[in-house]
């Protein structure tokens, strides 16, 4: 008779294997035996829990987001003002735990695999409406009509900055990501009350 709540920890210690192996690879091209056994545990076993390879990355990947996703509720709830959950929701994406190397290359792979698979694609759509809406919920204050806009460039810049991480060998600089995208936000936002202040063709 198995054990009560060893198969929770045998799923969780295959979910993080995956994220290892992925990170250590740059890639998806790992294999479940080698999830398997950084994890401890028999290729019949990691199977027999999520069914295939893809089924133990969507796992993996729905971990990564239930710890961004609240990790950024966190944030969001020691924020008083627009401007400073915005801040909060720019600084979660590039914090030390979503920012870490394996985390940016199972981002680069979920990427990659959303162009195939309708379930990563369902996954992938689900969090990028949800950043979004986050985004224009706290731009509107400043940004009014252009918020839809500004939030899509926000995410477009956070989703360039993790590809671009992927690529390069040296270490993940979180703070300087936030700084970039910081700016980009701040340019913004300073264009919009210039134009709003001299309209064109007044």
């Amino acid at each position: 008779m198995p054990k009560v709540g060893i198969e929770p920890m045998r799923r969780s210690a295959l979910v993080e294997a995956t994220i290892y192996e992925i990170g250590r690879a740059g890639s998806l091209d790992v294999t479940v035996s080698q999830i398997a056994k950084k994890a401890g545990v028999s290729s019949a076993l990691a199977h027999h829990y999520f069914g295939s390879k893809e089924q133990i990355f969507l796992a993996a990947m729905r971990h990564i987001l239930t710890v961004f996703g609240a990790e950024v509720r966190g944030a969001l709830m020691m924020a008083d003002t627009p401007r400073e959950r915005l801040q909060a929701i720019i600084k979660a994406c590039f914090s030390p735990q979503n920012f870490r190397p394996e985390i940016v290359s199972a981002w680069l792979s979920f990427y990659v695999q959303a162009q195939n698979s309708q379930n990563a694609q369902r996954l992938l759509r689900i969090y990028q409406k949800r950043l979004i809406s986050n985004l224009i919920y706290n731009l509107r204050p400043f940004a009014g009509a252009e918020s839809l806009e500004l939030a899509h460039s926000i995410a477009a810049l956070i989703d360039g900055l993790y590809i671009r991480q992927a690529l390069r060998d040296e270490k993940a600089d979180g703070n300087f990501c936030v700084k970039l995208v910081t700016t980009h936000v701040d340019n913004a936002l300073n264009v919009l009350e210039e134009n709003q202040r001299f309209p064109r063709g007044k």
